[in-house]
């Protein structure tokens, strides 16, 4: 790579966790934690950029998908061709956020809509129980195979006993009923200890996919601001208040997913939150 493109690849790599805390609203500025291009990071990006050369493999994906794109999810094709993966934090980060040590372990985790496993397993180091929930098949056999607890969707919530921490990764904006499922997470978090580890992308904008097709989910919440800030702004004093929820931390990372013949990897604008149960909800907010 020539000089100019590794100038440019930086500069793009830095814009992924900046943040202005000026604009930040006034109770979520000190709750804010600067992230930076670390070395797991780095190590997926170069994974991806490596995969993104194999031609042949990649033609083979290209042809799978559009065979079978008007009739299965996208999410399956992925967990079928073993493709996709994605990439959240690291282990590094995910303990920033939580502010625990790499030693620190707790009883139970819960990732909903887990894909193939790849972030559980960033996080489940520190648990001695990790559950899961996934709606594609392909990717509930890649979950299997790293030997964590599969759950349905309507189970979870009455398992019989709660979680230390649940994580809800890039989730919120594809599911039919958001506020309901952030209400059946504080439900079912330990009392004052429980965290939930939720990231979304922003700008926020909420869809289903039914049967290969994208639509409006039932309960739309519509997230106000037009920048990063702003949004988050918003998310943390009203969405999560009116769910119950409080923001404890709040970071900007990259969402990033493997590449394909096209493109090296995909990155999208995530916001990552550490949450907790509020003394009270505020239903009108």
């Amino acid at each position: 790579m020539a000089s100019g493109e590794n100038d440019a690849a930086a500069i793009e790599t830095q814009e992924w966790y900046r943040c202005g805390p000026d604009l930040l609203g006034e109770s979520v500025q000190p709750l804010f934690v600067q992230s930076h291009l670390d070395s797991a990071t780095r190590a997926f990006l170069k994974e991806s950029m490596e995969k993104s050369g194999w031609m042949i493999t990649q033609l083979y994906h290209s042809f799978v998908s559009t065979v079978l794109g008007p009739m299965v999810s996208r999410t399956s094709i992925n967990g079928f061709l073993g493709r996709g993966s994605m990439f959240v934090f690291s282990a590094e980060q995910f303990q920033r956020l939580l502010r625990v040590e790499p030693e620190w372990r707790a009883e139970r985790l819960l990732d909903l809509g887990a894909g193939d496993g790849g972030v559980t397993e960033v996080m489940g180091a520190h648990f001695r129980e990790v559950y899961a929930t996934e709606v594609s098949p392909p990717m509930k056999w890649h979950l299997q195979r790293r030997n964590y607890k599969l759950l349905g969707i309507d189970e979870w919530q009455q398992a019989g006993f709660q979680y230390d921490v649940i994580s809800c990764l890039n989730l919120l904006d594809r599911c039919d009923d958001p506020l309901h499922l952030l209400r059946d997470i504080r439900r079912s978090l330990v009392p004052d200890t429980g965290r939930l580890i939720l990231a979304a992308v922003l700008p926020f904008q909420p869809y289903v996919e039914v049967g290969g097709k994208w639509q409006r989910p039932k309960e739309y919440v519509k997230v106000k601001g037009k920048t990063w800030e702003e949004q988050v702004t918003n998310m943390s004093n009203e969405v999560f208040r009116r769910a119950g929820f409080q923001v404890e931390a709040v970071t900007r990372l990259p969402y990033l997913c493997e590449g394909d013949m096209y493109n090296d990897y995909y990155v999208l604008d995530d916001a990552v939150f550490v949450l907790k149960a509020s003394e009270e909800t505020s239903e009108s907010a």
